[in-house]
């Protein structure tokens, strides 16, 4: 009788590459579908033009480096890393840029590194800074909310900014675009202005800027679905979130008429989408519990600083990049304890 030999593990794996990003790529249709509503088709456009060089990308160097294509494409990394950076930069963006920040972050981030699994930095994230220092007007140049434009874009508009820089007919960019909520505060904030008289502004919603905190409430909603379904765990997102939230609180109730209440901080910009979708990077995160935790609470901390005594008014790109360099330190520090060893593993 011959009997088969299986090495480990012996378990299947529940948490397969694919079927995590899948999940992923479900929890962002809530944001997303926010942000096409308030901020028109653009997001579409830059989203399908990501994922198209994005796997293109994946696929190009992957051949070169005789590797298998298809686990490479099929693994979803590649798509999901496109969403995040398309829905992170402006929904007018030039073509050429997201295809330009598309491949850098693939090729250059991911891939250079050795691809999935040994990139140290989160590939989005990097992308998303790399054209914000290279080309700063383009990148912050946003539509104004739907609620608050004279002319909302049309699907046939909206491609023709986008590939060919032309606006429709009559209409400025003045008509179509605003400060975001956070660029507004941190501006008017620099010209003596109070709270209470940029609160008057349009652009102030109910607990942050108009749009902008439905598409915030979108991403929660993803990622109280990727808790539930058990994809991330709290750790990341409830330390980051709690610390940015405190921060915040602790200097508005020292001087609210220069520094916002804390849900404007966190409904405002990329915090709840860096919380839950961007931060919890399953590479180049922390893997200890006790490290996701201060990794988590250090970026909310750094966003803060940044936003309120830095140069960026969004500062999720940034911190997420600072403490992807931190990671490995802090997982060598927070180590749990070894069974029969009184101190951690990096202490034994």
């Amino acid at each position: 009788m011959t009997n088969t030999l299986v090495s480990s593990p012996h378990g299947a794996r529940p948490n397969r590459v694919d079927r995590v990003m899948q999940e992923v790529l479900l929890a962002l249709v809530p944001g997303v579908l926010a942000m096409i509503w308030f901020f028109g088709w653009g997001v579409l456009i830059n989203i399908a033009l990501a994922v198209a060089v994005a796997v293109a990308a994946e696929a190009a160097v992957m051949s070169m480096r005789r590797r298998p294509i298809a686990p490479a494409i099929g693994d979803y990394s590649a798509v999901v890393t496109a969403v995040l950076f398309a829905i992170s930069v402006p929904p007018t963006l030039p073509w050429w840029m997201t295809l330009l920040g598309t491949l850098f972050a693939i090729v250059l981030v991911k891939q250079l590194y050795g691809g999935i699994g040994y990139n140290p930095f989160n590939p989005a994230m990097a992308a998303y800074v790399f054209l914000l220092v290279s080309y700063p007007v383009a990148m912050t140049t946003w539509l104004a909310p739907d609620m608050l434009t004279a002319h909302a874009l049309s699907f046939t508009e909206s491609m023709r900014l986008i590939f060919t820089g032309g606006l429709p007919n009559g209409i400025a960019w003045d008509a179509i675009s605003a400060a975001t909520p956070l660029d507004a505060m941190r501006g008017k904030l620099d010209q003596g202005m109070l709270i209470e008289e940029i609160r008057l502004s349009p652009l102030w919603g109910d607990f942050g800027g108009r749009g902008w905190e439905w598409v915030a409430n979108g991403f929660l909603l993803g990622g109280v679905y990727l808790l539930w379904r058990r994809i991330i765990t709290w750790h990341i997102p409830v330390s980051m979130l709690a610390a940015l939230a405190v921060a915040a609180g602790v200097f508005w109730l020292v001087d609210p008429t220069t520094h916002p209440f804390p849900a404007f901080h966190l409904f405002s910009g990329a915090a709840i989408l860096g919380a839950f979708f961007i931060a919890t990077d399953p590479v180049s995160a922390c893997t200890t519990k006790t490290g996701q935790l201060i990794f988590g609470a250090s970026i909310g901390l750094v966003v803060f600083a940044i936003r309120t005594w830095g140069g960026y008014p969004d500062a999720v790109a940034f911190a997420v990049l600072l403490m992807n360099i931190a990671a490995p330190t802090i997982d060598h520090y927070t180590q749990p304890r070894v069974f029969g060893h009184s101190g951690n593993r990096a202490n034994p």
